[in-house]
């Protein structure tokens, strides 16, 4: 067994496994725990100073990860991904791979994988999923195939294209730095490609041949598109109870839940205020369901109208005009972490919300709770409303219309955002700029030519996302200079003593690859680089197989949809269950892991 640890190396390990722990909390923001984990850390070392050597750990410098490079880089490719979706600059792609559903199912599912998968290399796989998701839900309701049997793939395709160069997720660009930071080259961005599109092509075929095999149909949130809200009239007869009475008596009548959007008194329109006093020949114009206004007709002894008819058997409720769509929560929305009430959605967008879908649980509700729940990425809100209203929305790109109920046409900025993309990827790839500064001139570029606004950029940064980096990198800076990740890499190396090196590697790859279904993918990587680099110097092997290892393993994020932020989102839109990631992710796992199990040794010479 290695020897013990110092104090402060207990502390860390101590404080890195309660952090793991926290970050699989869900009641707890994920940027909160960061920030209480940063909080204990830097507090913990000011109290109790560490020193080994000449060269000291000051609390202060655990705040380094907000300038660190990684998370400069991080940004500015959240911005400029942002900049890609708000200009519509994939629209195109999303066009043509639409088109050819048309003609052969199976060929365009293959191409879609493809295609998902090589965006993600150079891209945030977010912006690519909110690309192809309202594609394909379009194409199965056209076709009348089930869309979970393509969401779940073509999102997991984006995964498995994201590993294959520096920039194609964050979990890249952090392992990539930290270990230049130790003292290794610092990877190219095209210097892993090779055995990820190895891999990667093998998991696109299980996804494309497999994977929709063995996922059972479910049914989307959207299997009734019949309108749930109908607007009516609410007329006052001349024995009305109603008739004299204030509006506000009516609407306490109701219990609160009548919402009247105007009055109509002969041939003037009144504003519906509380103070207002009823007349019989009034009417009332709201928007409810059925039974809601059945309700109200009873209680207020009103006659009920949809449009010039009274309402009856013989002429029901009519809802002309009206849609349904499904919205969902992307990063970068306006929704993020706020409620419907409080963002006033109703008065902002003229929609009206249904139902909301939140990580397989569904709320069916007009009123109620359903406006102060708070919003996550992912969830899903049914809403009701005018064709023109939907499209406008669909058009303007705040909102995902999940249903492609009208075309985003490509704004004459689509084809700057793509050639600032190109630059920031090709000045990376010949090494004419560092990644990090690329990437923030990008970010500058596109805001100069108008391809974002300033609230566009804020909108476009995930919180969560730089606090579990700029935590990470603390706590890989304490476990490194304590001497933690020395320990590990001992304690590792006892446990598999008897193993040879290539299952040494695979099994860190394996623990890497665990760890990221569980807790954060970025905190496994660069709390696993420096232990994987302890690892290899103590047997003598190149540490760049080892870090890769590290590298891929957090990358293989398929088995739980709390892994990445797209699996929520596909989770939500094809109605899937947990059993369903663990269903198709642990296969892709072992296919991936099993890849570079085989590739990565024989790369290096061991």
């Amino acid at each position: 067994m290695p020897p013990f640890p110092s104090h402060h190396a207990v502390a860390v390990l101590v404080l890195t496994v309660i952090a793991l722990i926290l970050f699989t909390r869900e009641k707890i923001p994920l940027e909160t725990s960061s920030l209480g984990i940063l909080a204990l850390l830097t507090v913990g070392f000011e109290w109790f100073p560490y020193q080994n050597g000449e060269q000291p750990l000051h609390a202060i410098d655990f705040f380094s990860g907000f300038g660190h490079e990684a998370l400069v880089a991080v940004c500015g490719l959240m911005i400029i991904g942002h900049g890609i979706v708000r200009t519509g600059a994939l629209e195109p792609v999303g066009r043509l791979l639409a088109r050819m559903w048309v003609h052969s199912p199976l060929l365009s599912l293959l191409a879609t994988l493809t295609v998902a998968g090589l965006l993600s290399a150079f891209l945030n796989n977010t912006p690519v999923v909110v690309l192809l998701l309202p594609i394909l839900i379009s194409v199965s309701m056209r076709t009348g195939t089930s869309a979970s049997s393509i969401l779940m793939p073509m999102g997991l395709s984006t995964l498995v294209g994201g590993m294959a160069t520096t920039i194609g997720t964050s979990t890249n660009l952090l392992v990539v730095s930290v270990a230049a930071d130790l003292g290794l080259r610092r990877l190219d961005m095209f210097d892993f490609f090779l055995p990820a599109i190895t891999a990667g092509s093998l998991g696109i075929l299980y996804l494309w041949l497999i994977a929709p095999r063995i996922l059972p149909a479910r049914e989307p949130m959207m299997a009734d598109v019949s309108p749930r809200i109908f607007s009516a009239d609410l007329h006052i007869p001349e024995d009305s109870v109603s008739d004299g009475s204030s509006l506000a008596e009516l609407l306490k009548k109701t219990g609160g839940k009548m919402k009247v959007q105007r009055i109509l008194r002969g041939e003037s329109v009144l504003l519906p205020l509380p103070d207002i006093i009823i007349k019989a020949g009034d009417q009332l114009h709201v928007e409810d369901t059925p039974s809601q206004l059945k309700e109200y007709q009873q209680v207020l002894g009103i006659t009920l109208f949809s449009g010039a008819m009274q309402v009856d058997e013989e002429h029901p409720l009519e809802a002309a005009d009206q849609q349904i769509a499904e919205i969902i929560v992307v990063q970068g929305s306006p929704l993020v972490n706020r409620t419907l009430s409080g963002f006033r959605f109703a008065d902002r967008y003229r929609l009206v919300t249904i139902a909301l879908h939140k990580a397989g649980i569904k709320k069916q509700a007009l009123r109620g709770d359903i406006g102060n729940i708070q919003l996550q990425i992912g969830d899903i809100l049914l809403v009701q409303g005018a064709r023109e209203q939907i499209a406008n929305i669909r058009r303007e790109g705040d909102l995902l219309v999940l249903d492609a109920t009208a075309d985003v046409p490509t704004t004459n900025k689509a084809p700057i955002a793509l050639g600032i993309m190109a630059m920031v990827i090709l000045t990376a790839a010949f090494g004419l700029l560092p990644i990090a500064v690329g990437a923030i001139a990008g970010a500058v570029l596109m805001l100069m030519f108008g391809g974002l606004t300033w609230r566009d950029v804020g909108n476009a940064l995930s919180t969560p996302v730089i606090m579990i980096v700029v935590v990470s990198l603390a706590l890989g800076l304490a476990l490194t200079r304590t001497g933690a990740t020395e320990f590990l890499a001992a304690l590792y190396l006892a446990l598999t003593d008897s193993m040879s090196p290539r299952f040494i590697l695979s099994g860190l790859m394996l623990l890497m690859a665990a760890l990221t279904n569980i807790v954060s993918n970025n905190a496994a990587a660069v709390i696993g680089t420096p232990v994987a680099i302890s690892i290899a110097n103590s047997l003598g092997l190149p540490a760049e197989a080892f870090v890769l290892a590290v590298l891929f393993g957090a990358n293989m994020s398929y088995a739980t949809p709390m892994a990445y932020k797209t699996n929520l989102l596909v989770m939500n839109a094809g109605n899937y269950t947990f059993g369903d990631f663990l269903r198709v992710g642990l296969p892709l796992t072992v296919i991936m892991w099993l890849t570079f199990s085989w590739l990565l040794p024989r790369m290096y010479g061991f």
